[in-house]
Order: structure tokens, then C-alpha cells, then sequence
């Protein structure tokens, strides 16, 4: 009987843009950083991956 809600909890731009930035300068892993957050380690992935991709660093996988 799991809460729906978390699984399709909303974050602001602010947010994902803060835990990218965490990820990029504080040398932890993406899953540390997300256990610290509190989200999952596959949509902070994510986030990282989709701004390296907005900021021309990358391709995104069809």
C-alpha cells in the first residue's frame, strides 16, 4: 500500500538545477547526493544527463 504520490513526486527547476550543481562541485557520487536529497538516484541521473545535454555536452539517446 505504497503512497502514489512519491513515486510521481514534482520538483521545481530550481531544485533540479541546485542538485545538479551539488553533484557537479562537491565530488560526491550522483547516488550520494540523492540519498542526501532525498530522490531517487536514477531521476537525479537524469537531471544531470538532460543538462549536459541543454548546455551542449552531450546527445540525447533516442
Amino acid at each position: 500500500m505504497g503512497n502514489k504520490s512519491n513515486r510521481s513526486r514534482r520538483y521545481t527547476e530550481e531544485f533540479k538545477r541546485d542538485a545538479v550543481a551539488l553533484v557537479r562541485s562537491s565530488g560526491r557520487t550522483v547516488t550520494e547526493v540523492a540519498r542526501e536529497l532525498g530522490v531517487s538516484a536514477e531521476g537525479l541521473r537524469n537531471w544531470v544527463r538532460q543538462d549536459q545535454v541543454d548546455q551542449g555536452q552531450g546527445h540525447r539517446a533516442s
